[in-house]
């Protein structure tokens, strides 16, 4: 797996003047996943190869599709083969327990979705905000201006497959009070590193995350406001700008939504009550 996740490539460099070098590369890999349902298509999404349980785990809670680790019964590849047999990895098959929820009639995505894309393929308007079993806490203080500035910072150390080839988003789950992340994921998918993070948790049944920072590394979107809420998410802090319907929905939500947070300094979109200035988090 660990070659389908950092691909060499050969390269030709130019500046101005023409041709500088010739040489080794590395490249994040993306390949497509089919998720199915029981043995039907739910969805297909572009993504970065490993950790592909967990990203299809954190997914389904988003999509309201199961609720807790035990409505999975079973995952698999067995699924996906090439034309000669062998097993891709692409597919992954999901059996789900009887009390799982399930998706909706009308929720099974029509479309190719791509890496940058988390809601695309979305048959209606009603099937993008989605109930969550674990609704945000209400707002309280919850971690130090301190260290929240710090978490980009510390999301960077971790980012391995970034520093190799420079095309992958980062998302972490800083727990409060502690130093280190509970689970740092990257992708060539802004959505699918939450996905992957999220999916990370519910596995290990640390649902709802009231206690924990959930840090990117790319924009605030809407839909990383959504999974952060399906999740129980208080915070979700991003390096880049949020959209406007992310604020919204932050705000609706209970997510604390911050955005700009590099170079010691950050905006606090909603819910700035969580933040507290000097001294210790609670």
């Amino acid at each position: 797996m660990a070659v389908r996740i950092i691909v060499p490539a050969r390269v030709r460099t130019f500046d101005a003047h023409g041709e500088v070098r010739a040489g080794p590369d590395r490249l994040a890999g993306e390949e497509p996943l089919e998720i199915r349902l029981n043995g039907q298509q739910f969805t297909v999404t572009m993504r970065t190869p490993g950790d592909d349980f967990e990203l299809v785990t954190g997914l389904l809670l988003s999509e309201a599709v199961i609720t807790e680790v035990s409505h999975i019964v079973k995952m698999d590849y067995r699924s996906g083969v090439d034309q000669d047999g062998h097993r891709t990895y692409n597919v992954v098959d999901v059996r789900l327990a009887p009390a799982a929820p399930g998706p909706r009639a009308d929720a099974q995505r029509q479309v190719f979705t791509s890496s940058s894309c988390g809601v695309c393929g979305t048959p209606s308007l009603d099937g993008v905000v989605k109930s969550s079993a674990y609704p945000v806490a209400h707002p309280r203080p919850l971690v130090t201006a301190a260290r929240l500035v710090s978490l980009p910072d510390e999301l960077r150390e971790h980012q391995r497959v970034f520093s190799a080839t420079g095309g992958v988003h980062a998302a972490a789950l800083f727990p409060v009070g502690r130093d280190e992340p509970l689970v740092v994921r990257e992708d060539v998918g802004r959505h699918n590193a939450v996905d992957k993070v999220i999916g990370w948790a519910v596995q290990r049944g640390l649902l709802p995350l009231h206690e924990a920072v959930l840090q990117v590394s790319a924009r605030a979107s809407f839909e990383l406001v959504s999974k952060a809420a399906m999740a129980g998410i208080p915070v979700l802090s991003a390096v880049s700008a949020p959209s406007a319907l992310a604020v919204t929905h932050g705000r609706e939500r209970g997510v604390t939504v911050v955005g700009f947070n590099r170079k010691g300094r950050c905006n606090v979109y909603t819910h700035p009550e969580r933040i507290t200035g000097e001294g210790t988090e609670e």
